[in-house]
């Protein structure tokens, strides 16, 4: 495993200055979050690609800015939005094919949208197939605003669909859905390709490592023997740490602690 640092700890500052300051600061590894249409473009992915380039960075994943509309747009019986939005996230494809990044971040439907679970996975099947064809894979994040919150969904979306199905742990979701990330491992087990990690204690569900109580060890334990040997993204929301340096020395920490751990 290796610990990496995602974009979106930095919001609102515009990525590529979020992407360089995390690159100057020493960050390997990221997820980069597209905050808006104009930057799956010129000039600003050539600024984001320069970059990576300079530094090294290897990027594993993209978060897309349009989770709040996958709803009405992919979850719907409008089939003319199916389409759209599957066009749509070819660009999105395209962008992650350019920095070799493997993982498309999915949120999905929401619970006030009515969608059934069948129709669902169908849905989720078709953009995965989708990404396929790019190489690339959708990972379905477990977020407590939306369909995803539900362990019983999520396995019922992974018995539907074997081998498939393709999650994202969020540490910090599970909690505020009323599961812990332990659970999650153990029900969902090999699926799991890709996490969002944040500590957790009385301190709040949004921490650094190492500033919570939870037994993260055994979370990552857990992963490993689920054969997981992906990475482990850092987000945080901006008021959960103090920039980029901060961000970059607390993923050193993690990996020290993954190595130390023969993790």
């Amino acid at each position: 495993m290796k610990a990496g640092v995602s974009t979106a700890c930095l919001y609102p500052m515009e990525i590529e200055n979020a992407f360089r300051q995390l690159a100057e600061s020493g960050v390997k590894t990221a997820e980069i979050f597209i905050n808006s249409h104009c930057e799956l473009s010129d000039p600003y992915r050539g600024e984001m690609l320069a970059v990576q380039k300079e530094y090294g960075v290897d990027v594993v994943s993209v978060h897309p800015y349009t989770c709040g509309i996958e709803p009405m747009m992919l979850f719907t019986a409008y089939e003319r939005r199916v389409t759209d939005m599957l066009d749509y996230y070819k660009r999105f494809f395209d962008y992650m094919n350019l920095f070799g990044a493997e993982f498309f971040i999915l949120h999905g439907n929401k619970n006030q949208n009515p969608f059934p679970d069948e129709k669902y996975f169908e849905r989720y099947l078709r953009l995965q197939e989708t990404a396929a064809e790019f190489g690339v894979c959708v990972v379905q994040e477990n977020v407590s605003r939306c369909t995803s919150k539900s362990l019983e969904f999520l396995v019922e979306m992974k018995n539907a669909l074997g081998g498939k199905a393709a999650f994202v742990l969020d540490t910090k979701q599970a909690h505020r859905s009323g599961t812990t990330p332990l659970e999650m491992v153990r029900a969902l087990g090999g699926n799991i390709k890709h996490v969002h990690f944040s500590d957790f204690g009385a301190a709040g569900d949004c921490l650094k490592f190492g500033f919570g109580e939870y037994d993260n060890l055994a979370l990552f334990t857990e992963l490993k023997n689920c054969g997981f040997n992906g990475k482990l993204i850092i987000e945080l929301y901006r008021g959960s740490h103090n920039g980029a340096e901060d961000l970059a020395e607390n993923c050193r920490t993690l990996n020290d602690f993954l190595a130390k751990n023969n993790l």
